[in-house]
């Protein structure tokens, strides 16, 4: 068994090992000790105890307690090292270096001066280094931190009020995973899960130990339990503290209820497998395919109407007035129409000839049948296949050409004919009259001339077909 004393160089940082010797040290006494470094002040932390195992490597011993003059010493030091921080801050400004100079820090011997710095990459300081060394005349020596080392030498306040536990109590940094948060059920917002230094809290491995321990003991969320008086449901949410878990449970008639009981009171059935819909969803699928199947054999049977059963029967059977057997409810009567407004009269339909002059029909058909003769009877019109008193037409063949056209005749003046609107007794047909017939007179001449001649005027009756008067040939 060996007696080794605990002793810490600055105000919060590790605790060094080293043998006391004939010395007996208690808390809060001050040494000066050898390091690899040199001869450092450092105070006690842990007084004489003793350990079992032997160390690998002996420990470096302390060499005396600290005097007056040694605190006088360190309390000079420190003035130092603020000009010196000053002076170097002023250096890096000059030299236009992207570097964050945070602290610097004599030896107790006075044969090293560190400065402690942050950058974001390398940074290329050697010139610097000149410059400092030729105004100190000492061992100069820079050294690059990352950010939780700049919080804790710098130190200040942290969101619950307090100063950092960094910079005032936590020997060491230790590793911090987002997976403390989750079992913790914090929020998984960055801004209130990080500390001061943009990392995430220290205070999270606190409470890992206790929050792994108590989750052991309760059922995961999605889990599958049953409970007390029989029901099944699915756990939705979990309170670490309290031990209690919030079951959503699937009753007889399809209706969902929440409930919160105690862990211990839940009996585990199975775990929600990654991707796949909850046991609760897949008893509620497989009870409505039963009711469905159940109303398929019913109406196969000739029976109709679902089944209904449980708390909505209840209601309904609750909700209907009692009455004897093959009393039939009384029809509620329904709300009387309000009456509606009476139509207009129409006035009474007249004779065609009435409605013709009121519209103004009359007249157009007045004028698209004006030069043409009186349509006959149904029964005196000619039967479909018999082509008798019509010309016979001329062949295809025998047309014209085109540059050959017969001669047209004069149109009558727009004067003889009859006022628009004007119905009198209808003009007899001059000996030009009938567009149809002088282009079929016109087709006959031209079928039998031939090319080069042009065709005779055309007279009244020549080739025209009988009964061809009324316009309709």
């Amino acid at each position: 068994m060996a007696t080794v004393v605990g002793v810490r160089f600055r105000e919060i940082g590790k605790i060094y090992t080293f043998t006391p010797g004939e010395l007996t040290l208690r808390r809060g006494d001050h040494v000066i000790v050898e390091t690899s470094k040199g001869v450092e002040y450092g105070t006690v932390i842990l007084g004489n105890y003793e350990i079992n195992q032997e160390p690998a490597e002996p420990y470096r011993p302390v060499l005396r307690r600290a005097e007056s003059q040694d605190e006088e010493k360190v309390r000079a030091n420190k003035e130092r090292e603020r000009e010196a921080l000053l002076l170097c801050r002023k250096k890096v400004e000059e030299r236009r270096l992207d570097m964050k100079v945070i602290a610097a820090e004599y030896t107790f011997d006075d044969s090293k001066l560190l400065f402690f710095f942050t950058a974001d990459g390398r940074v290329d300081f050697r010139d610097l280094v000149k410059d400092l060394a030729a105004i100190f005349r000492i061992r100069i020596e820079l050294r690059q931190v990352g950010v939780r080392d700049e919080t804790k030498i710098v130190g200040g306040m942290g969101s619950c009020g307090r100063p950092l536990c960094c910079h005032t109590w936590l020997p060491d940094f230790v590793p911090v995973s987002i997976k403390m948060a989750k079992e913790q059920n914090l929020s998984l917002n960055p801004q209130k899960i990080s500390g001061v230094c943009g990392r995430l809290l220290c205070c999270l491995k606190n409470e890992a130990d206790t929050y792994a321990y108590l989750n052991s003991q309760l059922p995961k969320k999605g889990d599958m339990v049953s409970l007390a008086d029989g029901y099944k449901g699915e756990i939705t949410e979990v309170n670490v503290l309290k031990q209690t878990v919030r079951v959503l449970v699937l009753l007889d008639d399809d209706e969902r209820e929440m409930r919160e009981v105690p862990a211990s009171e839940t009996v585990f059935i199975s775990h929600r497998k990654k991707g796949q819909p909850s046991q609760l969803k897949k008893d509620a699928m497989a009870r409505r395919e039963a009711q469905l199947q159940e109303a398929r054999e019913r109406e196969a049977r000739g029976e109709t109407g679902a089944p209904e059963n449980g708390r909505k029967a209840r209601r309904k059977r609750d909700a209907e007035p009692v009455r004897e057997h093959g009393e039939r409810p009384e029809r509620t009567e329904k709300p009387e129409r309000g009456e509606r407004p009476e139509r207009a009269e129409r006035p009474e339909r007249g004779d065609k000839a009435e409605r013709g002059e009121r519209s103004g029909r009359g007249a157009r058909n007045d004028r698209g049948r004006a030069g043409k003769g009186e349509r006959p009877e149904k029964g005196e019109r000619p039967q479909k296949g018999d082509r008798a008193g019509r010309g016979e037409r001329p062949e295809r063949g025998e047309r014209p050409e085109r540059g050959e056209r017969p001669e047209r005749t004069e149109k009558p003046e727009r004067s003889e004919r009859p006022e628009r609107g004007e119905r009198g007794p209808r003009p007899e047909r001059s000996e030009e009259g009938g567009g149809r017939r002088r282009r079929r007179q016109r087709g006959g001449q031209a079928a039998g001339q031939a090319p080069g001649q042009t065709a005779a005027p055309v007279t009244e009756g020549a080739g025209a077909p009988e009964g061809s008067q009324n316009g309709n040939g």
